[in-house]
Protein backbone atom coordinates (compact mmCIF):
# COMPACT_ATOMS: atom_id res chain seq x y z
CA UNK A 1 0.00 0.00 0.00
CA UNK A 2 0.56 3.46 -0.05
CA UNK A 3 2.36 6.00 2.04
CA UNK A 4 0.24 9.20 1.43
CA UNK A 5 -0.11 12.81 3.45
CA UNK A 6 -3.89 14.69 3.37
CA UNK A 7 -2.74 18.66 3.76
CA UNK A 8 -6.04 20.35 4.79
CA UNK A 9 -7.68 23.39 7.07
CA UNK A 10 -10.42 20.94 8.39
CA UNK A 11 -9.35 18.63 11.64
CA UNK A 12 -12.82 16.79 10.78
CA UNK A 13 -12.11 16.02 7.35
CA UNK A 14 -8.23 15.08 8.05
CA UNK A 15 -9.67 12.59 10.82
CA UNK A 16 -11.98 10.86 8.20
CA UNK A 17 -10.32 10.84 5.10
CA UNK A 18 -7.38 9.55 7.44
CA UNK A 19 -9.63 7.00 8.82
CA UNK A 20 -10.74 5.65 5.87
CA UNK A 21 -7.30 5.36 4.27
CA UNK A 22 -5.92 3.39 6.81
CA UNK A 23 -8.94 1.27 6.22
CA UNK A 24 -7.84 0.44 3.02
CA UNK A 25 -4.18 -0.28 4.22
CA UNK A 26 -2.35 2.69 3.30
CA UNK A 27 0.01 4.76 5.85
CA UNK A 28 -1.32 8.32 6.34
CA UNK A 29 -0.15 11.35 7.71
CA UNK A 30 -1.82 14.73 7.64
CA UNK A 31 -0.70 18.56 8.01
CA UNK A 32 -3.14 21.27 8.63
CA UNK A 33 -1.52 23.74 6.39
CA UNK A 34 0.82 23.60 3.25
CA UNK A 35 3.88 24.95 4.64
CA UNK A 36 3.89 21.95 7.30
CA UNK A 37 2.66 19.44 4.27
CA UNK A 38 5.90 20.68 2.25
CA UNK A 39 8.12 20.26 4.65
CA UNK A 40 6.98 17.04 5.84
CA UNK A 41 7.20 15.91 1.82
CA UNK A 42 11.03 17.03 1.73
CA UNK A 43 11.35 15.17 5.38
CA UNK A 44 9.99 11.87 4.33
CA UNK A 45 8.38 11.58 0.55
CA UNK A 46 5.10 9.93 0.04
CA UNK A 47 3.53 8.19 -2.61
CA UNK A 48 0.91 10.66 -2.75
CA UNK A 49 -0.83 13.96 -1.41
CA UNK A 50 -4.44 14.76 -1.05
CA UNK A 51 -4.62 18.87 -0.61
CA UNK A 52 -7.32 20.72 -0.55
CA UNK A 53 -6.74 23.86 -2.85
CA UNK A 54 -8.62 26.71 -0.63
CA UNK A 55 -7.03 27.22 2.59
CA UNK A 56 -5.92 30.39 4.36
CA UNK A 57 -2.06 31.13 4.14
CA UNK A 58 -0.67 28.93 0.86
CA UNK A 59 -2.84 27.93 -1.46
CA UNK A 60 -3.34 24.75 -2.68
CA UNK A 61 -2.52 25.23 -6.37
CA UNK A 62 0.67 27.10 -5.53
CA UNK A 63 1.29 23.91 -3.04
CA UNK A 64 0.78 21.51 -6.39
CA UNK A 65 3.01 23.87 -8.54
CA UNK A 66 5.63 23.92 -5.83
CA UNK A 67 5.72 19.94 -4.74
CA UNK A 68 5.34 19.20 -8.94
CA UNK A 69 8.68 21.56 -9.46
CA UNK A 70 10.41 19.63 -6.86
CA UNK A 71 9.42 16.26 -8.36
CA UNK A 72 7.61 15.94 -11.45
CA UNK A 73 6.31 12.36 -10.60
CA UNK A 74 5.05 12.73 -7.35
CA UNK A 75 1.38 11.81 -7.65
CA UNK A 76 -0.99 14.34 -6.30
CA UNK A 77 -5.06 14.92 -5.66
CA UNK A 78 -6.72 17.82 -5.46
CA UNK A 79 -10.12 18.38 -3.46
CA UNK A 80 -12.04 21.16 -3.33
CA UNK A 81 -15.13 22.48 -1.24
CA UNK A 82 -14.79 25.69 -3.24
CA UNK A 83 -15.15 27.45 -0.68
CA UNK A 84 -17.85 30.51 -1.90
CA UNK A 85 -16.84 30.17 -5.02
CA UNK A 86 -17.79 27.23 -7.81
CA UNK A 87 -14.70 24.49 -7.44
CA UNK A 88 -14.39 23.40 -10.54
CA UNK A 89 -12.53 26.53 -11.60
CA UNK A 90 -10.03 25.25 -8.94
CA UNK A 91 -9.97 21.80 -10.09
CA UNK A 92 -9.95 22.43 -13.44
CA UNK A 93 -6.40 24.39 -12.77
CA UNK A 94 -5.22 21.99 -10.07
CA UNK A 95 -5.16 19.49 -13.03
CA UNK A 96 -3.33 21.67 -15.47
CA UNK A 97 -0.56 22.29 -12.57
CA UNK A 98 -0.29 18.68 -12.22
CA UNK A 99 -2.61 17.13 -10.15
CA UNK A 100 -3.26 13.65 -11.06
CA UNK A 101 -6.93 13.38 -10.12
CA UNK A 102 -8.97 15.86 -9.03
CA UNK A 103 -12.30 15.44 -6.61
CA UNK A 104 -14.59 18.40 -5.28
CA UNK A 105 -16.05 17.84 -1.65
CA UNK A 106 -17.90 15.64 -0.63
CA UNK A 107 -17.30 12.51 -2.01
CA UNK A 108 -17.52 9.35 -1.71
CA UNK A 109 -15.72 6.79 -0.41
CA UNK A 110 -15.28 4.64 -3.44
CA UNK A 111 -14.11 7.90 -5.38
CA UNK A 112 -11.53 8.87 -3.21
CA UNK A 113 -10.24 5.12 -2.98
CA UNK A 114 -10.23 4.85 -6.84
CA UNK A 115 -8.13 8.27 -6.87
CA UNK A 116 -5.89 7.12 -4.13
CA UNK A 117 -5.26 3.42 -6.65
CA UNK A 118 -5.70 5.38 -10.20
CA UNK A 119 -2.33 7.36 -8.89
CA UNK A 120 -0.58 4.65 -7.21
CA UNK A 121 -0.91 2.50 -10.81
CA UNK A 122 0.28 5.36 -13.32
Amino acid sequence: MARILIIDDSENFLKSLSVMLEEEGHVVKTASDSDGGIKMQHETPFDVIITDIVMPGKEGISTIIQLKHENPKLKIIAVSGGGNYEPYGYLDIAKRVGACRTLSKPFSREEIVDAVNECINT
